[in-house]
C-alpha cells in the first residue's frame, strides 16, 4: 500500500506548530542601464558556521525561521526569474557563488524570451544578483524601462566554497563522501566548516526584508536556482528540507503575492505560480538534475459556463464556455510532446470535456503517416477527484466569502469546507500515486483533471503540508502543474512546476497586473 505523502524525508508541517507561530496563513536591451549596487560583492563575509554539538546545529536550524517578514501596506507582487543558461551549466561545472561564467548564446535566447513573455507586464522595480549571468539576464529581461536595476549581493548563488569551478565528475572524484552528501543530503551538507543550505536560507529570508520594504509593489527579481528555491520556500515557511523539491529552471518564472492582513504583523502569502519556463515544462527528461520518467500532470479544467456567465461558484459542473474549450485544446496540444499512459478525471462536465479533448489528441498523435495505427490511452471518472458538492455547500454557509480563483482563495473558505476538501484530497493523491505505480512502461504519465482547488490540496498533500497551507497556493482555469518522480512513485515527489499557462497564449493570465487603481492583485 503507497503512502499518501511521497517524501517520506519530510516531516508534516504545520502552520501552527514549529514554522511561524505568528503566522496562521499565511525595445531595445543593449542600452546602458543605470545600476545600482546596495552592497558590494567584495564586502561579503561568509562566517564559518559551528559544528560543534547539537546546539550549534539547531541554532543554525532555526536561524532563519527568527527573521519575521515584515508587514506590507498595499498588495505586493514579486515576480522571480532564474538566469539563463550559462557557459557552466552547459559545461556541468559548479558554480556556486563564482562570477566566471557568461550566458550562452541558448541563454539569451531564453532571457529575450523571457523579455517578450513579461513585455506588457508593469513591474516598478527590478533587483537583480551582482554576478555577471544574473545581470544580463536582468538586463535583457529589462529592456527598455526606464526605472533603475538595483544588485543585491544576498541574491547571489549558493556558496559552495571548495566545490566551486570543478566539474561535478570531479567534485565527486575529489571530495567522494561529501560530495555524495551534497547529492542526498544537501540540508546537512558540509564544506569548509560551513553548511551551504542553511546558510542560504537564511540569507534568502533577510533578503525578503529588503524586497518588501522597497515602496514598489510590483518587483522584478533576477537571480540563481538555489536563491530561488530558497526564496520561495522561505516565503510561505518550508525549511532547508525542501531544497531541491521546488524546481527552478533557466529563466523559469515563479510568482509570490503579499497581501497586507487587517491585523498587521507578517502579510499572507501565496505562490501564484512556479516555475513557468519559455520552453515546455514537459519536453525535458530530467527534474533537478535527475534523469524522471514517472511524472503527475495535474491538470486544472477549462473554465466552464456558469463561472462566466452566470457567477457561480467555479464547481465545474457546468459545460465550459468558449474560452474554456479553447483552453483545453491549448492543454491538449501541450501534452502532444509526450506519450500519456491514462487520464483520470472527475466526474464534472468542464473535467471530462478536457479529459476528452487530451484524450482525443494522444490517441491520434501517432497517426500522421499513411500507416499509422491508433493507440488507446485508458480514462476514468473517479469519484474521489469530484469536489463540486463541498464547493457548493460552502457557497450556501458564506456566499459572501466565497470569491474563487482569486489568488489565495482557499483561505476564505470555512473549516468545515477546508477539513472536507483535505480528507477528499487526500483520498485522491492517493489514488493517483497507486495509479502511477501501476505503469509497466518506462515512462508511465498520468494525467489528472479536475478542480483547481483540489489540485491545490493535493499538491499540499504531495509536500507533506497541512490543511492550513492550502491559501499559499494558487492555481487558473486551464493551467498544468506538474510533479516528477526520479525515484518512482514511492519516492520523494519533485515539483517542476505549478500553475503554469504560458501554452495558453493570449487566453492566459498575465504574470501582473495594473497597480494604479487594485488594492489586491
Amino acid at each position: 500500500m503507497l503512502s499518501t505523502a511521497p517524501i517520506p524525508h519530510l516531516p508534516v508541517l504545520n502552520k501552527t506548530g514549529e514554522f511561524f507561530p505568528e503566522r496562521r496563513r499565511l525595445g531595445s536591451y543593449n542600452k546602458p542601464l543605470a545600476i545600482r549596487s546596495s552592497s558590494s560583492v567584495q564586502e561579503i563575509k561568509k562566517s564559518p558556521v559551528s559544528t560543534g554539538g547539537s546546539d550549534g546545529r539547531r541554532e543554525l536550524l532555526s536561524s532563519w525561521e527568527s527573521i519575521a517578514l515584515p508587514p506590507v501596506q498595499a498588495a505586493k507582487r514579486v515576480v522571480l526569474v532564474r538566469h539563463g543558461q550559462s557557459t557552466w551549466n552547459a559545461e556541468g561545472r559548479i558554480q556556486g557563488s563564482s562570477d566566471f561564467s557568461v550566458l550562452t548564446n541558448k541563454g539569451e535566447s531564453q532571457a529575450e524570451t523571457s523579455r517578450q513573455m513579461l513585455l506588457d507586464d508593469s513591474f516598478d522595480v527590478c533587483f537583480s544578483s551582482p554576478l555577471i549571468r544574473s545581470k544580463r539576464t536582468a538586463e535583457i529581461i529589462w529592456g527598455s524601462r526606464k526605472e533603475e536595476i538595483i544588485t543585491e549581493s544576498d541574491l547571489r548563488e549558493i556558496d559552495l566554497y571548495s566545490f566551486q569551478g570543478l566539474l561535478k565528475n570531479e567534485g565527486k572524484a575529489r571530495y567522494g563522501a561529501a560530495y555524495r552528501q551534497w547529492q542526498i543530503d544537501a540540508p546537512n551538507f558540509n564544506i569548509d566548516d560551513h553548511y551551504p543550505v542553511r546558510e542560504l536560507w537564511a540569507r534568502a529570508r533577510s533578503c525578503w526584508t529588503k524586497i518588501l520594504t522597497h515602496k514598489s509593489r510590483s518587483i522584478l527579481v533576477v537571480a540563481h536556482n538555489a536563491v530561488n528555491q530558497a526564496l520561495v520556500a522561505t516565503a510561505i515557511g518550508l525549511g532547508t528540507e525542501y531544497f531541491r523539491v521546488l524546481l527552478q529552471s533557466n529563466c523559469g518564472v515563479s510568482v509570490l503575492d503579499f497581501t497586507p492582513k487587517p491585523e498587521g504583523g507578517s502579510p499572507s502569502i501565496c505562490l501564484n505560480r512556479l516555475n513557468q519556463t519559455p520552453s515546455s515544462p514537459i519536453a525535458g527528461g530530467s527534474s533537478g538534475g535527475r534523469k524522471t520518467s514517472t511524472r503527475v500532470i495535474l491538470v486544472s479544467h477549462g473554465l466552464p459556463l456558469s463561472e462566466a456567465e452566470e457567477g457561480s461558484s467555479f464547481s465545474g459542473n457546468g459545460p465550459m464556455n468558449m474560452l474554456g474549450m479553447i483552453q483545453a485544446q491549448k492543454t491538449a496540444e501541450l501534452l502532444l510532446d509526450i506519450k500519456v499512459n491514462s487520464i483520470v478525471s472527475s466526474s464534472s462536465v468542464a473535467s471530462v470535456e478536457t479529459a476528452n479533448s487530451i484524450c482525443r489528441i494522444q490517441e491520434a498523435a501517432d497517426c500522421l503517416g499513411a500507416d499509422c495505427v491508433p493507440r488507446y490511452v485508458e480514462m476514468k471518472q473517479i469519484l474521489d477527484l469530484d469536489i463540486g458538492s463541498i464547493l457548493e455547500q460552502s457557497k450556501k454557509r458564506d456566499s459572501t466569502r466565497f470569491q474563487p480563483l482569486h489568488s489565495g482563495w482557499l483561505n476564505g473558505l470555512d473549516e468545515e469546507t477546508t477539513t472536507a476538501l483535505w480528507e477528499q484530497s487526500g483520498k485522491a493523491w492517493k489514488f493517483l500515486l497507486n495509479e502511477l505505480d501501476k505503469g509497466s512502461e518506462s515512462d508511465n504519465i498520468v494525467v489528472a483533471v479536475a478542480h483547481p482547488a483540489l489540485h491545490i490540496s493535493m499538491m499540499g498533500h504531495c509536500l507533506n503540508l497541512t490543511k492550513e497551507w492550502l491559501g499559499s497556493f494558487h492555481l487558473d482555469a486551464g493551467s498544468i502543474s506538474v510533479v516528477d518522480f526520479p525515484d518512482g512513485a514511492t519516492g520523494r515527489g519533485v515539483v517542476r512546476c505549478i500553475n503554469y499557462t504560458a501554452h495558453l497564449g493570449r487566453w492566459s493570465i498575465p504574470i501582473t497586473r495594473s497597480t494604479v487603481d487594485d488594492e489586491e492583485f
